[in-house]
């Protein structure tokens, strides 16, 4: 399993890049590009070298953070997982790349798609500074596009990009993804009600395609829960200075809520029984949690502490993690 927190490597890189800026400048820059994507807008708002380095220091952490918690849950459901090759769709500066790297030391084979050239440049940048991801192939161009010449790849990571595709789009990328995926896609979203249809979707379609669900779902059904319900899940993460600076904030940690799914080619041998699908709540009298059960189902379940083997393990459980032999409600 991998920190969510960015490698000292990738964080003192950023920071030297930033270093010389104003830090108010670069806070007005960030909260600009932030406020366009929140109201629907894409990455066209980053055009300078200044504007890259000011979206990466404000959301490539949450961004990594996310990936990484989704990348462990991949690793825990395939075991022996050991991919040679990446190709990051949408990359940005690279963080789905960054995050591989670290999950997976197979990886031999760097690739990289985004339509946005100073994100491309710095994400170059930032893999010559950290040595990480070497040979790394940043392709300029949409990704649909691109994805028509790009090699297939044996895991393929959609990081918060699908959000930016119309309808029609996405239904056409996510059908390309899945073409060029030798065994693992992961798709991550925003933590959001529209973040979760958007992985719904994805993941009905790629399931229709022959596609094994290996995570967060215990299950390939339809998904058991009824709006205003939606899956997703919380990653904490630690704060740099620049990072408290930039956005203005005096807590040091973050926590990024997000969606995802990982499908495979090939069934998965160690999917858990259950999912957590909120915090649990221990009271004197036992533990209670939300599932996503292996059978379809989402339910609450009841440990009580005189069930000292179940309590014991039940009061281990957070949110998102997957469980082995669950009680039934």
């Amino acid at each position: 399993m991998i920190s969510p927190d960015l490698p000292a490597a990738l964080k003192a890189a950023l920071e030297t890049r930033l270093h010389g800026q104003s830090r108010q400048d670069a806070a007005a820059r960030a909260a600009r590009i932030s406020n366009t994507y929140r109201s629907g807008g894409n990455s066209g708002t980053i055009t300078s070298e200044a504007d890259a380095i000011a979206y990466a220091t404000v959301r490539m952490p949450a961004t990594y953070a996310a990936v990484a918690a989704s990348l462990n849950a991949v690793m825990q459901a395939s075991k022996d997982f050991a991919p040679v090759s990446l190709l990051d769709v949408g990359a940005g500066p690279g963080t789905a790349s960054f995050a591989a790297a670290e999950a997976f030391s197979s990886l031999s084979s760097f690739n990289a798609v985004d339509a946005n050239p100073a994100l491309r440049t710095l994400a170059l940048t930032l893999a010559e500074d950290t040595m990480r991801i070497r040979g790394l192939d940043y392709v300029l161009g949409p990704a649909r596009a691109q994805l028509d010449r790009a090699a297939s790849a044996d895991l393929i990571i959609a990081s918060y990009m699908i959000g930016e595709l119309t309808d029609r789009e996405r239904v056409a990328v996510v059908d390309a993804l899945w073409a060029k995926t030798n065994d693992t896609l992961l798709i991550v979203e925003p933590g959001t009600p529209a973040g979760y249809r958007r992985i719904i979707a994805a993941r009905n379609q790629i399931i229709a395609a022959g596609a094994h669900v290996a995570a967060p779902c215990p299950h390939a059904a339809a998904c058991p829960l009824v709006a205003p319900d939606w899956c997703h899940f919380v990653q904490r993460l630690a704060r740099s200075r620049a990072h408290r600076e930039l956005k203005g904030a005096d807590v040091p940690f973050e926590d990024e809520k997000f969606s995802f799914i990982a499908l495979t080619r090939q069934p998965i041998p160690h999917r858990p029984d259950a999912r957590v699908l909120a915090p649990p709540v221990v009271t004197k009298i036992g533990a209670k949690a939300k599932l996503c059960r292996a059978d379809g189902t989402a339910a609450a379940v009841s440990i009580p502490r005189r069930d000292k083997a179940a309590f014991a393990a039940a009061r281990r459980w957070d949110w998102g993690d997957g469980v082995e032999r669950p009680p039934h409600p």
